[in-house]
C-alpha cells in the first residue's frame, strides 16, 4: 500500500475528501492506518501539485467516525494489488453468471416468441 494523503473533510454529497500530493489511480481501494478498507477513489480534482481526491465510502463504514478522524493518514492499493483483486472478482463473477443466466435467457426468449405469435 502507498500513502494517499490526509483526510480533509466529509462532503455534503457523502464522499470523503482527501488532500494529497500524488495522483492515485481511479478506482483504487482506500485504507486506514489499521488496514480497514473504507472505499474507492472516485475522482481527482483541484491543483496539479496538491490535488484533492474524492473517495466513495462503502456503506458498511461509519461516516460519523470518519468525520472525527480529520487529518488522519489514508493509504491506497498499488497497481499489482488492484490487478490481483480484479482477477479474483472477474473469476468469481464469471462462475456465477455462467450458472444462472443460460436458463433465464432461454425462458425469456420463448415467452417473447409466444407473445408475438398470439
Amino acid at each position: 500500500m502507498k500513502f494517499l494523503g490526509n483526510i480533509s473533510h466529509l462532503a455534503n454529497s457523502g464522499k470523503l475528501i482527501v488532500k494529497t500530493t500524488k495522483t492515485p489511480p481511479a478506482g483504487a481501494f482506500v485504507f486506514t492506518n489499521d488496514k480497514q478498507k473504507i472505499g474507492k477513489v472516485y475522482s481527482i480534482f483541484g491543483p496539479v501539485k496538491n490535488p484533492y481526491v474524492s473517495v466513495n465510502i462503502f456503506r458498511s463504514v461509519n461516516r460519523r467516525d470518519l468525520e472525527s478522524r480529520h487529518g488522519e493518514k489514508l493509504f491506497v492499493s498499488t497497481k499489482s494489488e488492484m490487478e490481483k483483486l480484479n482477477k479474483k472478482n472477474k473469476n468469481s463473477k464469471s462462475k456465477r453468471s455462467s450458472k444462472g443466466n443460460s436458463k433465464k435467457s432461454k425462458g425469456k426468449r420463448s415467452n417473447s416468441r409466444n407473445r408475438r405469435n398470439k
